[in-house]
């Protein structure tokens, strides 16, 4: 009796402990779904507090629409017409008597830049005056042979020698006097007998005044070149296309341009005149883009620059570079979770049973909930860049446009934490 009392007691102790066992190994099976789930949930979003933000310079815009896949990158400088381009010379050769401007000096077409002294320019005035007076006597013999001739009471060879002699002198009187006037010598003045050794050189263009290579007392000739002047009021640009877009380009498309040295600032303009010959060796043609707008910014010839030629009409989501990032192959932007989304995360981690002290103390301080959102790239110009999200983005959602990095990092920590 004794005996199977002991044995029913010891198999119904195994029974326990099995049956304990058993519930032991399930509720931990619950516990591992339970855990995965939550954090399943959890790697949904990554959460950034105002704070972070802030410290490291997180900002947030919207995916605008850019017109970059239909445009032809290229690059030149600034340059102005030869027209608004002139070297001051003198007609004569001399010496540099006064310098009446400094470089950098606006002056006026007309305006005297310069004296030059010559003494063989009063010979000049000489010859004038002599052939003056010489040309009224030529004059009055013509007139009366020609009275002469038409009463038949002169010789027809004597008329025709004064009437030759009189337009030769006229013909030789009109080509010093022109001379004369290209000096900026008064043909009256010197015809009252007002000789000058001294001439005006003037501008030939308004402009500004560059480079002065002489100075008081320099000796120049014909072919020397005082100073020049250039006029920055029609600069426009010279670019670069190469031969495989060159058929894309046309005259009247607008082109976008980035000053290099100038802070990356932005100017717009206009194609109006394309080459029709390679330059050297590079196969590249030069094409104009007059300038529309300046913006305020001082426009120099030189000034180098980096345009995209709008070659079409096609408009593409883009976002600023500092928004996309790769992990693992592919790329990323950060879109901000909204309220109502929020809230409902929320209520799922609640009912998930994620209620510990640390989150109570979480929801204290505010916080900006991201999701990762996948995209594919195109083109990048002009620090934007052209993005395909897989997956819908709702209209004018909030994207992380600086710092999407930091955001990308608390998504890497996370995981690490949870291994």
């Amino acid at each position: 009796m004794k005996s199977i009392n002991i044995k029913s007691i010891i198999a119904f102790a195994l029974f326990v402990v099995a049956i304990g066992f058993t519930s032991c190994k399930s509720g931990n099976k619950t516990e591992t779904k339970e855990t995965t789930k939550v954090e399943e949930t959890h790697s949904e979003t990554i959460e950034v507090s105002e704070e972070q933000m802030k410290a490291v310079g997180i900002e947030l815009g919207t995916i605008e629409m850019k017109n970059l896949n239909s445009v032809v990158k290229s690059s030149g400088q600034l340059e102005v017409p030869p027209q608004n381009k002139a070297d001051v010379n003198s007609l004569v050769s001399g010496i540099i008597k006064k310098i009446l401007v400094l470089e950098g000096n606006y002056v006026r077409q007309g305006q005297t830049v310069a004296i030059l002294e010559n003494t063989d320019i009063v010979k000049l005035q000489q010859d004038y005056l002599m052939l003056k007076k010489e040309f009224v006597y030529s004059e009055q013999e013509y007139q009366r042979q020609k009275e002469l001739n038409t009463k038949s009471a002169g010789t027809g060879k004597v008329f025709q020698q004064a009437a030759s002699k009189y337009e030769t002198d006229k013909a030789r009187l009109k080509g010093i006097e022109t001379q004369l006037q290209q000096l900026n010598i008064s043909p009256a003045s010197v015809a009252n007998g007002n000789f000058v050794n001294q001439i005006p050189i003037t501008a030939p263009i308004s402009g500004v005044i560059g480079h002065i290579p002489i100075k008081t007392g320099s000796y120049i000739d014909m072919q020397t070149s005082l100073m020049d002047i250039v006029d920055n009021s029609q600069v426009h640009c010279d670019l670069q296309v190469y031969e495989k877009d060159l058929f894309k380009v046309k005259n009247g498309q607008t082109v976008e341009f980035i000053l290099s040295n100038q802070n990356n600032k932005q100017i717009t303009g206009t194609i109006y005149g394309i080459n029709q010959s390679f330059e050297n060796e590079n196969k590249s043609v030069i094409v104009h883009a007059k300038i529309n707008n300046t913006g305020g910014i001082k426009l120099l010839p030189g000034m180098y620059v980096s345009a995209l030629i709008n070659v079409g009409n096609q408009t593409v989501q883009a976002v600023p570079v500092d928004a996309v990032v790769s992990a693992e192959g592919k790329q990323y932007i950060f879109m901000v979770v909204d309220e109502e989304s929020e809230g409902k995360e929320k209520a799922e981690k609640k009912e998930a049973g994620e209620k510990s002290e640390k989150n109570t103390e979480a929801k204290a301080e505010k916080h900006i909930q991201f999701k990762k959102i996948e995209v594919t790239t195109g083109v990048t110009e002009l620090g934007y860049i052209e993005i395909t999200p897989l997956e819908e983005i709702p209209k004018g959602a909030r994207i992380a446009t600086k710092g999407a990095f930091y955001v990308l990092s608390k998504t890497s920590g996370g995981k690490e934490e949870e291994e």
